[in-house]
Parts: structure tokens; sequence; C-alpha cells
């Protein structure tokens, strides 16, 4: 199914039915790229970022669906507090892979801003935008209070389908007569020209987004790479709430899974766990700079048992390894969960070893290249 029309889920079971036919080798669903836009120790964010058009450039000739780039704040090893403007950016390098936000916080914005954001997305690179939405501040409550210029952040997540409701009136120009926002237009967008715009995707760790995008008949993102006990109960409220739609006949669910190759075993577990170490200071209020292999097996000497408890728990949930071992990882993930599609998260310290982790999936699912 194409997917440029007002109401064309990124996603449908039509959609992905025209992608499996659609020169992915031997991979039984849509295989996709989520990019953190991590920056490590001794790099900068302009060097990450050149890795992101990088990795889209290369995501786009293996035959991988999206590329999708996800919103974080006041986090020194991430370099993506601003989804438009990086989508805007790679845009500007590719053709024809998808691209969108996994996802844009939505209580963190007003909902007129996102749809001028992404409407300006879609006339960039009309048909290849999707825009997912989350309703989690992404990252701490001290920051998030400086995003929204209040310190009721409940608040912001509790009014999440009523911002939903309100920015889709935006996206599609139809707010009723009456209404205080009637003779508002969110440009560029339909009052312009053909209607057409991007389409909405449910972000979500737990069961409220599951839920809501059932409902609501819209796809649904899971965030299996660290939220996995949550995944199978979520997919099955997902599914189990699910109303056909002018978006979707059928669910359609996406889940985020954390996955490195690399042509060595060891090198793959080494690559690993400077992102595993990266969370634990994170979590435990130390944030910083993603650090080296070295570095990171350095401070492993020295964790202590509830460090070394939430590292191995950490690696319990990545795929890593050889890639043949990845690809029999995610195949029976897949298979698990009965997901849709499977979109690739690779943390580790160097845009290299994420770049060739992506090939080497690439390889071991037999994709080939695309001119």
């Amino acid at each position: 199914m194409s997917e440029t029309g007002s109401h064309d889920g990124a996603g449908t079971g039509a959609e992905g039915g025209a992608v499996r036919g659609e020169a992915r080798g031997t991979a039984p669903v849509p295989l996709s790229v989520l990019d953190l836009v991590t920056v490590g120790d001794g790099s900068t964010a302009s060097a990450s970022l050149a890795t992101s058009v990088e990795l889209s450039r290369l995501a786009e000739r293996r035959g991988y669906h999206r590329h999708w780039v996800a919103e974080h704040h006041s986090m020194p090893g991430v370099a993506s507090s601003s989804p438009a403007v990086i989508l805007a950016h790679l845009a500007a390098h590719t053709r024809r892979v998808r691209l969108g936000s996994g996802g844009v916080m939505l209580p963190n914005h007003a909902p007129l801003v996102i749809a001028e954001q992404f409407g300006t997305l879609e006339a960039l690179a009309p048909g290849r935008i999707d825009l997912g939405l989350g309703r989690a501040p992404g990252t701490d409550g001290a920051t998030a209070a400086a995003l929204r210029r209040t310190d009721r952040l409940n608040e912001g997540a509790d009014d999440f389908p009523e911002q939903l409701s309100e920015l889709t009136r935006f996206l599609d120009d139809a707010f009723p007569d009456g209404h205080p926002y009637a003779r508002i237009h969110a440009v560029p967008g339909p009052v312009q020209g053909p209607k057409g715009r991007p389409p909405v995707w449910l972000l979500g760790s737990s069961g409220f987004s599951a839920r809501l995008a059932g409902l609501l008949g819209l796809p649904f993102a899971f965030a299996h790479h660290f939220s996995a006990r949550n995944t199978v109960p979520a997919l099955d409220l997902y599914r189990s709430s699910f109303r056909p739609s002018a978006v979707l006949d059928a669910p359609y669910a996406l889940i985020g899974v954390a996955a490195l190759a690399a042509d060595e075993e060891a090198e793959a577990r080494r690559q690993v766990l400077t992102g595993a170490v990266s969370m634990l200071r994170l979590r435990t209020g130390r944030p910083g700079l993603v650090p080296t292999p070295a570095d990171a097996e350095a401070a492993a000497r020295g964790f202590t048992p509830a460090e070394r408890e939430f590292v191995d728990d950490w690696l319990g949930n990545i795929v890593h390894g050889t890639p043949d071992r990845v690809r029999t990882g995610l195949d029976e993930l897949r298979k698990r969960t009965g997901a849709d599609e499977l979109m690739i998260t690779a943390n580790a310290h160097g845009g290299a070893a994420r770049l060739r982790s992506y090939e080497l999936i690439a390889d071991a699912y037999g994709l080939p290249e695309l001119d």
C-alpha cells in the first residue's frame, strides 16, 4: 500500500505485504532502524550526526524500511533532542527510506507546533515521513519541567488523548465549525493543496498507549529494547483492543529491538557492554558520554553486586553476537511476539561498530544491495 494518503497508516497489513515483495531477501518481516544518535567518549555530536546520515544511506541501500530517531533531552551521550531537525537533514541525503520519529514526546510540545514541523517534513520528503508519538518526557523531571514551563508533569501525560486528538485535527485541517481553532491552519498542510500528511503511530512501553492505539485503530510501536517484560502483554492488549479504522483494517505492531552483530562473538560483547555501562550510569544519576570498550571493561571489573545484576539483566535483552546468531535471535523474538516489523537499535561507543552491525544483519538476511 502506498503511504502517501491522508489516512494511510505507515505499517498497515497491506503495506507490510507490499514491502515483503520488495527485494527484502529472506527477512520474514520488514527490518527498520531506530537511531539514538549516541555520542561516544572522545567523539562529538557533529560526528554522531554525520554517522546518522551514513546510517540512513546504508538503510536505504540495504533495504531497511524505516529510519526513526527518538527525542531525548539533557543526556550527554545522546544527540537527538530535536527529531524534526535531524529528519530534515536525513531527508536531504536520502531518496526512498521512510524517516520518522520514534518518537516525539507530545506532552513536551504544543500540538500545532508538531503539526507544522511534520507538515514541513512531509513537504520536503512527500510520502516518506512517519510521526511516532509518545507521552513520556524523554528525560528527568526537572528537565521536563523546563521544557514544559510547568512542574505539573502528570497533567501532560494524563491529557495525552486530548493532545493527540488536537494534533490529528491540525494535521487533517479538520476542526469543526464553531471550534476556537477552526480558522487556524497548520502549514504546510492540507489547506494549501492535496490532502496528504504523515501517518501517526503511537509508541509505548506499557499498556496505556497499547490500548489507546488499539481503540483508535492506529499502528503501534512497543519499546521492547528497554521494557522487554511488558512486550507480550502490551501487544496482546493492543490486538484485543483493536478496532478497524480509516487507517488500518487489522493491527500492525512494530517492536524496538536492541541488537548488535560483529564479526566475532567477543567483539559484539565488548561493543554492547559500552551501552550497558552507559545505561547503568544514567539510571544511577551519572549520565555521560558512551564509554569506550576499554573503559567499559574497566568499569565492569569494579561493579558492585547490584550493578553487575543490572548490567547482566540489560545485556540479556540485547540480541548480540555473530550475524547468524543475531538473525536467529531476531527470528525467535519475532515468532514469540508476533511482531509485524522489527526496528533495530544498535547502541555502542563508535559509529563504525553500529554501521558494521546493520551491514552484517542485512547480509545475514540476504538483503540485496539496492541502487
